[in-house]
């Protein structure tokens, strides 16, 4: 977490939470939902207008990615400054990119090593590395596909439903709140 975050959350303890404005897509890409996006219907499974705005500033892109963690109950949230911006996943916390090595990192840029690899219903691939769980980027499945057919990794099967109970990740922290 960013110093000046840190900082921010001793001058302001008491913020109030925001729920639904920021996204993360299967692809590792950040979206700004405005009130209308929100009405459009749920970020995952919703359609193009629930999205919002993909966000392109570089370096509010870089501050999102290095204040984002999950809290204890499971729920990704953006540190921002004094408040918590939860986040809304389309599939899951964190995806994974792999290079030619097989070697991975996640969306943030953050290196890790592959601990398990998951198969679902529909062919999405995932990884377990270290502490952290997320969906393998659509554009890495020749490199991960050789290290399933080298043994490098072994694809065990799941079930997508069971995911988030099983990763501990919260797909929608607004759909949790109005529970």
């Amino acid at each position: 977490m960013d110093e000046i975050v840190k900082q921010a959350l001793a001058k302001w303890p008491n913020v109030p939470d925001c729920y639904g404005w920021l996204g993360l897509d299967a692809r590792g890409n950040w979206y700004m939902r405005d009130e209308r996006a929100q009405a459009s219907g749920p970020f995952a499974g919703g359609c193009a207008q629930s999205k919002g705005s993909l966000l392109k500033h570089e370096k509010l892109i870089e501050f999102i990615q290095r204040n984002y963690e999950p809290d204890a109950q499971g729920q990704w949230f953006f540190q921002n400054g004094p408040q918590r911006v939860y986040v809304e996943l389309e599939i899951t916390p964190q995806v994974w990119r792999v290079n030619d090595d097989f070697s991975v990192q996640d969306h943030t840029g953050k290196a890790a090593v592959v601990a398990h690899c998951l198969v679902d219903e529909n062919g999405f691939l995932y990884l377990q590395a270290d502490t952290r769980f997320g969906l393998v980027h659509t554009m890495d499945m020749g490199p991960s596909a050789e290290a399933i057919e080298q043994g490098v990794w072994t694809a065990q099967e799941v079930i997508s439903a069971d995911l988030p109970k099983l990763y501990n990740f919260v797909l929608s922290p607004l759909l949790l709140q109005n529970k």
